[in-house]
């Protein structure tokens, strides 16, 4: 994994600023700790930091290559799964290669076939290549959104790069928001409208688009969409499809140049990875590491609730021992977790999802410590409808975002100047109707069918870019690769198109997955009760995050104050709210939490309002 960046600018031909580069280069070593460099040369400039993952000595970039008089550069963050395949189809193609890169693999397909090669790819990327004849950029981010993709157009200057923190240090990218940027953070956040970067005029080149942009104009255009079609295969025959995909996804993921190991929580994706990876590199005569998250006293004070029911230890030590692997276990202090808010803000540019996001970015640098790839399971709750909104009818036949039924209790924190200029239900559900009106479903569906498919698009399009943001900033924080096997574009077009009746097989949660994967798991855990990524529920995070709070409000100069009813913050403060901010996770403190990370972000980034 990398971060990559750029600047395209059609009125300096040939006067390159190489200390903004420079700058730009600085922010981006934290995802490329291993190798920095650049490629500049007529209007562009192409930037790069390398975290060496595979053919640690001949994946440098920006990558050239020549194909006639034809030359290509290329700047790419991700990893391809299907390298080989790729590789051997160039080849007969008349390709010659110098390296196990799939970096090479990647530049060779699109000068071989375009745009086209995207149909061809298995895998996560965002990636730029400049076509020096042509004089044009292709850009392109992968099907799911795994990685990141960021630009921004000022006059005849196109700017990219993997993070917000590197587009600001631009200096024609200014940290300004207007109403849409206070209204994504206020109403919608963490979550974050697709295509938008908050900052005004900044964009997010969306989950599996790609464009041109040239002397003349900026196009974007999506290569691939999720696509209802009958289902016609039987229970048995799906779930053995299930198994095979989600196997073939896990063991495609195993290439690795450098230690690999997994984030093992005890639920059913996480331990179906480890089981895959750990069996399958024992065989090859590799050693494999699982990782656990968990809170000093926690065991005192965890409360079993209906999102939470019961604690993972159980289940992580029946892992332990089914695997023979060696585990480590993370503790975290919940004053840690709170202090960590701060470079949580760093880490993602925005405000996040408080101490879910902190805990995380603690953990990732632990585990950095041990290994440089690791394997999640994000994703599966998305794609094989595991969430408890899923099955809560109630709240599933709301309108709404259904892990953000909270918009007016939002709407009273704005002060009343942006509360009279920002039409709050509006906004939410213009969001949320534009997103039911591209659900991709057959004609002849039942409602509930109907709905289960709209219940789908809307994770994968909202809920789950959140957590794969969430996943990418925190882990590439410390240099650490996270991949996510259930994030494989083959597993959710098949899964979208199967009905609801077999993913939710004897009421489970997952219960198609579940039943795909006997013989795999211990039956205790396959059975388990779905549990989210755990949180600290010791009291003294609550009073931590509180005394922050009350430290931003004594200050008459705190930013949050430009955004947000000092009245309602201090009420905050005093009560306890049973309904989540987002999700199933973020209660009470971490609602306080956000706020703190809320005027952090407006600090520390400089942001003023427009």
């Amino acid at each position: 994994m990398c971060a990559i960046a750029g600047v395209i600018d059609w009125k300096n031909i040939g006067e390159h600023p190489f200390e903004i580069y420079e700058a730009m280069l600085s922010t981006m070593r934290r995802r490329g700790p291993d190798q920095c460099d650049q490629y500049v040369n007529g209007p562009a400039a192409l930037l790069h930091a390398r975290l060496s993952v595979v053919d640690l000595d001949n994946g440098r970039q920006p990558m050239e290559a020549w194909q006639g008089n034809e030359h290509f550069i290329i700047v790419y963050n991700g990893e391809l799964y299907n390298t080989d395949e790729v590789r051997a189809e160039l080849i007969g193609h008349g390709h010659h290669f110098t390296s196990r890169s799939d970096t090479e693999v990647l530049l060779h397909a699109y000068m071989a076939w375009g745009q086209d090669c995207l149909s061809k790819l298995n895998g996560i990327f965002a990636f730029a290549v400049w076509e020096e004849e042509a004089q044009r950029l292709f850009i392109a981010r992968d099907r799911m959104g795994v990685k990141p993709f960021f630009y921004a157009v000022r006059g005849d200057t196109f700017i990219f790069a993997s993070e917000l923190k590197t587009l600001l240090t631009h200096p024609l990218v200014e940290p300004i928001i207007d109403n849409a940027g206070i209204a994504d953070i206020m109403l919608m956040g963490p979550g974050r409208t697709p295509g938008c970067g908050v900052f005004k005029d900044v964009h997010e080149l969306m989950p599996s688009y790609c464009g041109l942009v040239d002397r003349s104009s900026i196009r974007t255009w999506s290569y691939w969409s999720t696509e209802d079609q009958p289902h016609i295969d039987t229970f048995d025959q799906t779930a053995d499809k299930v198994r095979w995909l989600v196997l073939d996804s896990i063991e495609r993921q195993l290439v690795s140049d450098v230690p690999l190991c997994s984030l093992l929580s005890g639920g059913l994706d996480s331990s179906i990875l480890s089981a895959v990876a750990s069996r399958r590199l024992k065989d090859l005569g590799k050693d494999f590491s699982t990782f656990s998250v968990d809170y000093e006293s926690n065991d005192q004070y965890f409360t079993a609730g209906h999102f939470q029911p019961e604690s993972d230890n159980k289940y992580i030590n029946i892992m332990k021992q089914e695997l023979g692997c060696t585990h480590h276990t993370i503790m975290l202090k919940s004053e840690d977790v709170a202090a960590a808010l701060i470079d949580a803000v760093h880490a993602r540019d925005l405000p996040g999802m408080s101490d879910v996001d902190s805990s995380l970015l603690l953990f990732c640098r632990e585990i950095k410590k041990h290994a440089t790839v690791a394997l999640s399971g994000e994703c599966a709750d998305e794609i094989f409808g595991g969430y408890p909104w899923f099955r809560d009818k109630d709240l599933r036949e709301k309108d709404g975002f259904p892990w953000a039924q909270s918009t007016s209790y939002r709407a009273e924190f704005l002060r009343p100047e942006w509360s009279s200029q920002i039409d709050a239900a509006a906004y939410v559900d213009d969001r949320y109707q534009s997103t039911l009106a591209a659900t991709s479903a057959l004609e002849g569906l039942s409602p509930e069918e109907r709905r289960m498919k709209e219940m789908i698009h809307l994770n994968e399009k909202w809920f789950m870019q959140t957590l794969l943001d969430r996943k990418d900033r925190m882990s590439m924080y410390s240099g650490l690769e996270v991949r996510v096997p259930f994030c494989d574009h083959r597993i959710a077009e098949y899964l979208y198109r199967i009905p609801w009746e077999m993913k939710e097989y004897h009421g489970h949660e997952k219960g198609l997955l579940r039943y795909a994967m006997r013989g795999l798991l211990p039956d205790k855990v396959l059975w388990r009760k779905k549990s989210p990524y755990p949180k600290t529920h010791h009291p003294i995070y609550r009073e931590t995050v509180s005394k922050m709070l009350q430290d931003v409000l004594d200050d008459s100069s705190s930013p949050l104050l430009q955004l947000a009813d000092e009245d309602k913050l201090r009420e905050l403060l005093a009560t306890d709210r049973s309904v989540p901010w987002y999700g199933q996770l973020m209660t009470t403190p971490q609602t306080i939490a956000y706020m703190v990370q809320v005027n952090t972000w407006m600090k520390d980034y400089g942001v003023r309002i427009q």
